[in-house]
């Protein structure tokens, strides 16, 4: 069953890359306390997820964060270094944070895996985003095929 509003995000540990390799982070010490978007995406280095979708948070990253957010997150079942180097990539800075879930437990936990083993692609996180609040999931968006409903404008507007 997918996430939904209301419904209090999954404890799982998630990596991050650090100056000194990858880094573990848990879903508790993300969320616990604070407003973060988190968005998925299929996969990195992928051509609209490249070209547009995270380009889009960081470029209204200051907006976002206006709204009384403290984390922008990007999610995608990749392992640390494929994140960390599509971060540097994404010029993301201290913008977003880039999360691997390499084995996609988070992904599978929320619901929210996208099977594309037929495209030689394995079990992928759909494209996805949502705004969390103290760990708990306020509003998700999912989007099939395109970005509009899970962009960094789609986010701003769900801030209200």
């Amino acid at each position: 069953m997918t996430i939904k509003a209301g419904d209090k995000i999954p404890s799982i540990e998630l990596k991050t890359m650090t100056s000194d390799g990858p880094d573990g982070i848990t879903t508790d010490d993300l969320f616990n306390g604070k407003k973060v978007i988190l968005f998925g995406l299929p996969g990195a280095f992928t051509p609209t997820c490249s070209a547009k979708h995270v380009p889009g948070y960081v470029q209204h990253a200051d907006a976002i964060k206006a709204k009384g957010v403290d984390t922008i997150a990007c999610i995608s079942v990749n392992d640390a270094f494929v994140m960390g180097a599509w971060g540097k990539d994404q010029n993301v800075g201290n913008k977003v944070m880039m999360l691997a879930d390499g084995s996609a437990e988070f992904t599978k936990a929320a619901g929210l895996e996208l099977d594309l083993v037929a495209r030689g692609m394995g079990v992928r996180c759909q494209r996805f985003s949502m705004i969390v609040d103290n760990g708990v999931v306020q509003s998700i968006n999912i989007d099939e095929g395109t970005f509009d409903k899970t962009s960094a404008e789609q986010a701003i507007s769900d801030l209200g």
